[in-house]
């Protein structure tokens, strides 16, 4: 910090942090507002805004299913992160989108998005493979996006039965 000078030192302290190269964001199963994937979008906004958001990304497409939902723009989103004082400001912005969103439609998104997995024969499917047999490669029973990022993050994911 002792090179920055005047106003860059006071942006530079008063940004927030939120470093993914040595932690991880929320899991997607964490609803802010009642809504899944959105607070995690704002880690990675928060991480990418310093810099610090290491291989993830934001705005990535489970992202914009979220934002495309609520009708939120990554961009004014990665401005409000960028001067935002607190994740409870950040947070805020958000809550008046999801206001305008039905319970039924956030409750389907929930519940759809939660199962979401590759499309079987995709490129996205071949990557999805390859990264849960780096994992876990016991857990064939994962299809599903959040699982799969759950597991990667050292988060517990309950065994799933077949049907």
């Amino acid at each position: 910090m002792r090179n920055l000078c005047g106003a860059a030192a006071v942006k530079a302290l008063a940004m927030l942090q939120k470093d993914l190269t040595t932690s991880y964001p929320r899991s997607v199963r964490e609803k802010l507002h009642g809504v899944v994937q959105v607070g995690r979008a704002i880690d990675k906004g928060i991480a990418t805004a310093n810099g610090t958001n290491g291989e993830y990304h934001y705005n990535c497409p489970m992202d914009k299913a979220v934002f495309g939902l609520l009708g939120v723009d990554h961009e004014a989103l990665m401005d409000v992160i960028k001067k935002a004082n607190s994740v409870g400001e950040i947070e805020a912005y958000v809550k008046p989108f999801v206001d305008k969103t039905s319970p039924a439609e956030i409750e389907q998104f929930n519940a759809h998005f939660l199962e979401a997995g590759p499309e079987p024969g995709s490129e996205s499917h071949a990557y999805f493979l390859e990264l849960r047999n780096q994992v876990a490669p016991d857990r064939t029973d994962v299809t599903a996006w959040p699982d799969l990022l759950d597991l990667d993050e050292k988060r517990p994911v309950p065994q799933r039965v077949a049907s």
